[in-house]
Parts: C-alpha cells; structure tokens; sequence
C-alpha cells in the first residue's frame, strides 16, 4: 500500500469508528494491560511507509522555541549528555501491546533542563525526518519514563522502529512517540500533529481508550 492510501485508509477509518460512536472511557482502568490491548511477543512495524536512512555523521535533534538556549545536537553531542535506561510498557493505538521494552537514551528532563523553556512554554511538537509530527502537553513530557531512545535491549534502535532516535512516552498510545525524530519544539499552545488532524485523540490515553477526537 502506498504512503497516501495507507494515511487515507487510517483516516477513514477514525471516521467510521467516531460515527458508530466509539469515545473514551469516564474511568480510567487500573490493569497494567490497557482495556482493547492485546499482548504480543514480537515488535510489528508501523510507520508511515517511509523509512528514512540517516547516517550517524548527518543525524541532528533540533530543540527550538520558546527555550533560553536553543541548541542542535549532533550524534556526538547528543550522546555526550547524561544517558538512561529504562524499562516500559508500549502500547499501539492499533491494539497490540508489548511488555518490558527496555530503552537506552537521553531523558527528556535532560534536553528541558539543557535549552531551558520559558514560563510560557506549555507544549511539545515533535517532527521527524519522514515528515511526521506530533504533539504532547510539556506536563506529560516531564515524566521520568519520557525519554529519546537510541537503544532498544541494549542495541541500536533499528531503522524500522525509528531509529537511530525516537521518542519513547509509555503512558501515551505509541503514535505520540514519534520515530526517526528530528525536532523538539516548545510552544505556549497545542498545535495539532500528523494523526491528530486526521483524527486520533490529542490525548491519546491507553487506559480510558482514549483512540479517536
């Protein structure tokens, strides 16, 4: 399927569960499974049929906006900032679940404590290097298990999951972790990503099911 009828069957079918009436849930669930998640062993693949291959020495995370001290980050630099590890749940809008994912990279606190936003910054867009974007409220970005992964089980995060860095937020559905990212903007107001202008949720809650605008 191509790039475009595959963004136009994803749309369309938001549409269709939006008119059968399909809305978030009031309570929120307590089980580490998410209500409508299925488990799965394997990691599939979900992109938007763009892989981009980005040589290391050509990789730079851009980190703008309403910030003190907008940087770029080239690979060296980026991995000369504090690195973590951390183990998560990652959760697919498309119904699939995966247990203990264990990522290795830099915590987003680090790149907010680096550029240092101003009062005034609320939100966070993210663009990637397939012309993907998306968009989290800073708050949500602030978590400890929020953080741009280059290490998937301690390798590197191969092309088809989004490397060489992506975004990981484990209490969000996974389309709010953008892949092969490129850009961090901080903004005053939300601005609609890629998906959330077709459709999907602009809060994207795993646990309320929280799928659809």
């Amino acid at each position: 399927m191509s790039k475009a009828r595959y963004i136009e069957a994803k749309q369309k079918w938001a549409e269709k569960q939006k008119a059968r009436g399909v809305t978030a849930r009031a309570v929120a669930s307590q089980d580490r499974l998410p209500p409508g998640q299925k488990l799965t062993e394997g990691f599939p693949v979900l992109d938007l049929g763009v892989q981009p291959e980005i040589p290391l020495t050509k990789w730079s995370l851009k980190i703008d906006g309403l910030v003190e001290k907008p940087t770029t980050l080239d690979w060296v630099q980026f991995h000369a900032l504090p690195q973590v590890e951390d183990v998560s749940d990652f959760h697919c809008v498309t119904t699939w679940s995966k247990y203990d994912c264990r990522w290795g990279g830099v915590a987003f606190t680090t790149l907010y404590e680096l550029v240092q936003p101003s009062l005034e910054a609320k939100f966070v867009y993210f663009t990637s290097y397939d012309g993907y974007s998306t968009n989290v409220p800073l708050a949500a970005c602030l978590d400890d298990d929020v953080l741009v992964a280059t290490s998937f089980d301690s390798r590197p995060v191969p092309r088809e999951h989004g490397g060489p860095a992506r975004v990981i937020i484990p209490k969000l559905y996974a389309w709010k972790g953008a892949k092969f990212v490129s850009g961090i903007t901080f903004l005053a107001e939300d601005k609609l990503g890629f998906w959330e202008v077709r459709g999907y949720s602009n809060t994207a809650d795993p646990w309320t099911e929280d799928r659809y605008a």
